[in-house]
């Protein structure tokens, strides 16, 4: 028969849902600091405590010191006590002895109580947070407990879940004590417990739902490609068959639509669309623009993904169907395929496809070819808008003419895409290659407000500075803050910067010429125009940094605007007849000519070689970055 320790111990196991070896542990941890604090022990002393949990003994093992006569009994014990233990030991030498006290149950029961519960809490704790985590992104089941303005909070059994109001169904109601199906999205550990995150509104809960109505898909047999969702009104699922055979579409929907009608019901009246995966990105668009009918899809791809761009042809009487209500439906399609959908009424491509034949010239040839079936279009088109009955015949009259001018715009973009990717090569090759593993945050040469905004704006390294300034430097000067002067500084900055990094693995191939002044001006000419633009009466002197303030307060009047002052009075100071001004301007300028020569790389279309420029000072009269890749162009 168990003794009552026995079957406590076992209630406790059962409660807790732990391991026996982790209870054991926590009471004879509590053991432990009982009786040291009993006896007064020192923390030096090794306390052990043995508990048996089929008896209910207990033991407390304590270190002693062997002795001849103790002085406390505590800490040392005698030779003779000692040797009935292990009968080589000697004086001086350290043995654990049973050193239970009388009535140390009771003792032990009422201050091992708080440790003991405060063990088993944490382990419980890392017992639940285990339990779940391993089931994060699962369906699990919950009873309402209680809801108010931050959440609904539900009990899973041992443990409670918080599902906040973003996480919650549009136009759903929970009442006290129903049963609810939700995703596990998340389980983070506190130190109150384990924090469990749960949603109604996840795209996956549609996608476990549908495991588990839909054996097909639990078994691999058919697949879920994509799902787009807005919760609470509706949501596409694109499903596709790894085996030959079989209709993924009609076993997602079930015979008489009974497996998705059990999902529909379980989302509250939530609409689902199931649609067939194609490889062929036009099929599937078109599918995912169901119910509503498409006339064609013409597909423009650009460098970038997000870039991809769909235009969608849909017959008149189809348009307001195919953007569905508030443009759910192509929203929906748009998330589903992946690509930007532009949706057109037939008549409205039509009439800018006439538009584009007879103002671009880039159609002329086109348009002489379709010439009799610009007339008939014309004509089916004033019918349309007089409401009358069109024929197939003029509908596809339509469609032949909209699709031909498509795929000439289609050819164009290509064109140009191409023609934009020769010359990004370009520009790339006249960027030194430590460029772009040269981070931004460490070009100390920028001011940090500068190198702030170009942070901001995901540029990562100098050479994709550089890189966007050469092929469009209008997007670096539509950021705040910026203006033609910083855009001039940035970009002089950094191929400074550029000129003190050696690149030998750019600078390798043969067709490379090494050009040290600069194309029509020698040394001599680069120096004297600097001077004088140094010491020329009426000359603004500024610093990169005032230019850059300058521009940040006002970036499309003059500063002299701004203040309301005159021509003569906003120029800078004359040094023309100020000797010590003039001879700091010199000064600075005998500093600058001691600094390494600035080098840039250019391709030279006529020679089909690479030159490196070196000159000591921008000037006027010299060539600037910009100037020479509009010749490259």
């Amino acid at each position: 028969m168990k003794s009552e320790f026995s079957l406590a111990f076992d209630e406790i196991a059962e409660r807790s849902r732990l391991e026996n070896e982790t209870i054991i542990a926590a009471v004879e941890l509590a053991l432990e600091q009982a009786y040291r604090k009993s006896v007064t022990a020192s923390d030096a002393q090794e306390v052990v405590a043995r508990v048996e949990p089929e008896s209910g003994q207990i033991s407390i093992f304590a270190e002693k010191e062997v002795v001849g006569e103790p002085q406390d009994d505590r800490t040392e014990v005698t030779l003779t006590v000692a040797r009935e233990l292990d009968p080589e030991v000697q004086l001086g030498d350290l043995i654990k002895v049973d050193s239970t006290p009388s009535g140390f149950g009771r003792i032990a029961a009422q201050a091992a109580k708080q440790v003991i519960l405060q063990k088993l809490k944490e382990a419980e704790r890392e017992s639940q947070y285990k339990e779940y985590i391993e089931r994060e992104g699962d369906i699990i089941h919950g009873t309402v407990q209680s809801y108010s303005m931050k959440g609904v909070t539900l009990s899973l059994g041992r443990a409670e879940a918080q599902m906040p109001r973003n996480q919650q169904m549009p136009g759903e109601r929970y009442r006290t004590h129903e049963k609810l199906r939700v995703y596990l999205l998340e389980v983070r550990k506190t130190a109150r417990g384990p924090e469990i995150i749960v949603s109604r509104t996840h795209r996956n809960l549609l996608r476990r739902l549908l495991e588990m109505e839909v054996p097909e898909i639990y078994n691999g047999v058919v697949e879920i490609k994509s799902i787009a969702r807005e919760a609470g009104y509706r949501s596409k699922v694109a499903v596709d068959s790894t085996q030959q055979g079989v209709d993924p579409v009609g076993a997602c929907v079930g015979m008489r639509g009974m497996r998705i009608q059990s999902i529909v019901k379980e989302l509250h009246g939530e609409k689902i669309d199931v649609i067939q995966w194609n490889p062929d990105a036009s099929v599937f668009i078109s599918k995912a623009l169901s119910p509503a009918r498409v006339s064609g899809v013409h597909l423009e791809e650009d460098a970038s993904p997000e870039g991809r761009t769909a235009t969608v042809i849909v017959p008149d009487d189809q348009l307001s169907l195919a953007i569905g209500r508030e443009g759910q439906n192509a929203r929906l399609a748009a998330k589903l395929t992946g690509w930007r959908i532009d949706i057109k009424s037939l008549a409205e491509a039509a009439n800018e496809s006439i538009d584009r034949l007879h103002n671009d010239e880039y159609y002329a040839d086109l348009a002489v070819s379709l010439e009799a079936d610009l007339e008939r279009v014309a004509i089916t088109l004033s019918k349309m808008d007089e409401g009358k009955p069109v024929m197939p015949e003029e509908y596809g009259t339509l469609n032949s003419l909209v699709n031909a001018v498509e795929e000439r715009r289609l050819e164009m973009h290509e064109a140009e895409l191409a023609e934009r990717k020769a010359k990004l090569e370009v520009v790339r090759a006249g960027i030194p290659f430590s460029a772009y593993n040269l981070p931004l945050i460490e070009a100390d040469i920028l001011t940090d407000r500068i190198r702030n905004i170009l942070l901001e704006a995901d540029f990562e390294t100098v050479g994709q500075v550089l890189e966007q300034l050469s092929m469009d430097s209008d997007i670096i000067l539509a950021l705040s803050g910026i203006g033609p002067k910083v855009i001039e500084n940035i970009h002089g900055k950094l191929n400074e910067l550029l000129s003190d990094l050696p690149d030998p693995e750019q600078f390798n191939d043969e067709n490379i010429v090494v050009d040290e002044t600069l194309p029509g001006l020698d040394v001599s000419e680069s120096e004297s125009l600097e001077l004088e633009s140094i010491t020329g009466e009426g000359k603004e002197t500024k610093t990169d940094e005032e230019d850059e303030e300058a521009e940040l307060e006002t970036e499309d009047t003059s500063f002299a605007e701004t203040i309301g002052l005159s021509d003569d009075e906003s120029t800078g100071p004359d040094y023309s007849d100020d000797s010590e001004g003039t001879d700091k301007l010199l000064q600075s300028k005998d500093k600058k000519k001691n600094r390494r020569k600035k080098r840039s790389v250019v391709f030279d279309d006529d020679r089909g070689v690479f030159i490196t420029s070196h000159s000591h000072k921008r000037s006027k009269e010299q060539f600037d970055w910009e100037d020479d890749l509009e010749d490259m162009e």
